[in-house]
């Protein structure tokens, strides 16, 4: 959207080709339906959230930075806030109100949009030459695949664009889903599916590179009855690079506003108030029912144990457990259900200044079908407007 957008400023009869019924479908279920647009940071700092080509997007950050993504919604009647981390959303929290500001924009520059897909692209003599349409070719002067990866494919992000740039003869790099939620390989209790975690920390590490930390983060972690969801655990994923099975271990820290000692004098606090109980007991008083049952099974003790009869071993064995609550992943949630799609077309066969393809004349790129992908935050976003932006611009100006 905002390729067209930015290609019918610079003059052009512009035509989206839509495969849905409404467009901006995936849009509309980013940021937990709210949006989470862009991100209120420097050019510096989107890069350094894209830890997969980042410095490809120089030349499209400075074009159309954070900044110029939030004037652009503004000036468009849409009003933004600006939360925790940075992150831009629209104030009315609704991500419709996102996906309609494109939309009316787009109409209002002359952009025609048709509800169709595309089931090829053609190209004859090195260079782009229009698209095919139920059987039906269709003759463009250039053509922009931005119809996103292959992460939530209900979504219509199906992965066209990787068979199209493929037949044009570009190199795709392994896709993988990034900002996904994980497996792990210890079973999730059935009381704790589902459960919310809204103040944990967690760290990464990698046991086979010697236990090497790889991420850490505080927030929200979500118990699921496959393994870890929630934004902690979605960032975190776009650390781990070798997934291997039992590799990466992630360590939940329960109780992070306390510390080991402080843990242990409210421990015994807990043990003297309840000296008749039994030790699940005891822990539902620190923590939620539904991670009872799942704790104790980790910590080791017997569920018929009494308060009264813990030793200091098992006392300490309890706050140790509080404070690294250890999962080992198993690998990664299914592509369809990441966020984003790590991965796609090879940007060293993409010119940075205007997203067209080194390989084929008029052949342009936007968006996530291009071999980069950011942390969560609004960066990915931003990425694809950026890029949308110089694409169209890039497309006008041939």
């Amino acid at each position: 959207m905002m390729a067209s957008v930015f290609a019918a400023r610079n003059g052009d009869r512009v035509t989206v080709f839509e495969k849905n019924s409404k467009i901006g479908r995936k849009l509309c279920i980013t940021g937990k339906g709210r949006c989470n647009l862009t991100n209120n940071c420097d050019v510096r700092n989107v890069i350094a959230n894209t830890p997969t080509n980042g410095r490809f997007l120089y030349s499209a950050l400075n074009r159309f930075s954070p900044q110029d993504t939030m004037r652009f919604f503004e000036e468009n009647g849409l009003s933004l806030k600006t939360e925790r981390g940075g992150r831009v959303f629209p104030v009315s929290d609704k991500a419709y109100d996102v996906a309609d500001t494109l939309l009316r924009v787009a109409r209002r520059e002359g952009v025609r949009i048709v509800f169709t897909p595309v089931t090829d692209i053609i190209i004859e003599d090195g260079a782009a030459k229009g698209v095919v349409c139920g059987g039906k070719e269709m003759p463009f002067d250039r053509v922009i695949i931005a119809c996103g990866g292959c992460s939530y494919p209900l979504t219509g992000s199906t992965g066209d664009g990787y068979a199209f740039a493929k037949k044009a003869g570009h190199t795709i790099a392994p896709l993988r889903p990034s900002l996904v939620p994980l497996e792990t390989i210890e079973p999730i209790d059935s009381e704790a599916d589902r459960l919310l975690i809204k103040n944990a920390a967690i760290t990464v590490f990698d046991d086979k590179n010697g236990g090497k930390k790889v991420y850490s983060d505080f927030g929200e972690l979500q118990f699921m009855h496959y393994g870890l969801s929630g934004a902690t655990i979605l960032s975190a994923s776009s650390h781990i690079r070798n997934m291997e099975r039992g590799r990466y271990r992630i360590s939940i820290d329960l109780k992070p506003a306390l510390s080991e000692e402080k843990l242990d004098a409210r421990l015994l606090r807990e043990i003297s108030a309840r000296h008749t109980e039994t030790f699940p007991q005891l822990v539902r008083g620190l923590l939620p029912a539904g991670m009872v049952r799942m704790f104790v099974k980790m910590s080791g003790i017997a569920a018929d144990r009494l308060c009264s009869e813990l030793t200091r071993a098992e006392r300490k064995r309890t706050v140790g457990v509080l404070k690294d609550f250890a999962l080992h992943i198993k690998g990664f949630r299914p592509i369809e259900e990441a966020i984003v799609t790590s991965g796609g077309v090879s940007v060293k066969e993409i010119d940075p200044k205007t997203m067209e393809s080194k390989l084929v004349r008029g052949l342009f790129f936007a968006g996530e079908v291009i071999d980069v992908d950011a942390y969560t935050g609004g960066f990915n976003l931003q990425c694809a407007f950026s890029t949308g932006v110089i694409a169209g611009e890039g497309g006008a100006q041939r």
